[in-house]
């Protein structure tokens, strides 16, 4: 008997039988947390992939979707660390509000190196709108009824007093030469709520992001003033004006994205970036992420984990400016 050759053999197989046993298989049940009620960004966020991954055939039953608000991301981030930090099929949505809040500490004890931040599916960007019948037409006449009247303008929001919506309308009431702690702010909690209160007329404007916009602009109810991007948007955006093209310096993108647990192997981890990297090549996928209002911002793995750290440190800053962080 040849030994060597059966030595050689058993040494090929225990590498194929390893290498397959560090090879994870699609998780036989997926979950993607929204750490908010229905309807907000995060809801957008997960019905993107729940879509997406159908679609594509990288699962075969459909991934559900939970809802888990409370404190803009604070329960849920707090859920997976401690109570279910390994598993393999679920993943949460999170935005730069939720990393907004990390920088300020709003997560208790958890921080930014707690979790594993796995893929981001695209940016939205900030923007203020009013109701299609207001008397304001474009961003110049809003900022000059704030100027004159702070009080006479209530801004409703999906988040408290330090949030990403806050900022973004701090900032414009800076630029009003408005005290931002001044100005009338009402919090919801979810991207939903403050359309609802405007369209009820309750408030008389939305500080809020783009895309949870998109499903409103259609039905003509409501007036996007500006949108905090560098540039117009293309296709069916172009027409929103952005807030520098009318004189105001204001450019806030917000990155949407997932992570997993703590807990969660090498293997597992892996293979939810392997199809992530691969997902966002899909026409498919390209069309889901368009039909809710996101643009391409591809990253995952490793270098979402060094972004996300970066761009907490950023926010950790500009909190502080505003008095919001140590």
């Amino acid at each position: 008997m040849n030994m060597p050759f059966l030595r050689r053999a058993s040494a090929i197989a225990l590498c194929l039988l390893t290498a397959s046993a560090l090879a994870a298989e699609a998780p036989s049940r997926t979950e993607c947390i929204a750490p908010a009620k229905p309807g907000g960004g995060f809801d957008l966020t997960c019905k993107l992939i729940q879509v997406s991954l159908m679609e594509t055939g990288a699962i075969e039953k459909p991934m559900r979707v939970t809802y888990m608000p409370g404190g803009v991301g604070a329960v849920a981030y707090n859920a997976i660390v401690a109570q279910r930090p390994g598993e393999p099929g679920t993943v949460v949505a999170f935005s730069g509000g939720s990393l907004l809040n990390l920088a300020q500490g709003k997560f208790g004890r958890y921080g930014v190196d707690d979790v594993r931040w796995l893929a981001s599916v695209g940016t939205d960007y900030g923007m203020i709108a009013v109701r299609t019948d207001s008397p304001w037409k474009d961003l110049p006449s809003f900022m000059a009824a704030m100027e004159k009247n702070p009080a006479s303008i209530v801004i409703g929001a999906g988040a408290s007093i330090g949030s990403q919506d806050w900022m973004k309308a701090a900032l414009l009431a800076q630029k009003a030469n408005v005290d931002p702690h001044k100005m009338r702010y009402v919090a919801f909690e979810g991207g939903g709520e403050p359309v609802t209160a405007l369209l009820g007329n309750h408030v008389q404007a939305v500080s809020g992001d783009l895309s949870e916009m998109v499903p409103y602009l259609q039905g003509n109810k409501i007036r996007v003033l500006a949108v905090f991007a560098n540039e117009r948007l293309p296709g069916t955006l172009a027409d929103v004006p952005t807030a520098k093209e009318q004189g105001y310096d204001l450019v806030w993108p917000i990155i949407r994205g997932f992570f997993v647990g703590p807990k969660v192997s090498d293997a597992d981890y892996q293979w939810w970036v392997d199809e992530f990297t691969k997902l966002q090549q899909t026409d498919a996928f390209k069309k889901q992420r368009e039909l809710r209002g996101l643009f391409e911002f591809n990253m995952n793995g490793k270098e979402l984990d060094a972004y996300v750290k970066k761009q907490v440190e950023a926010y950790r800053l500009q909190a502080k400016s505003f008095g919001l962080a140590k």
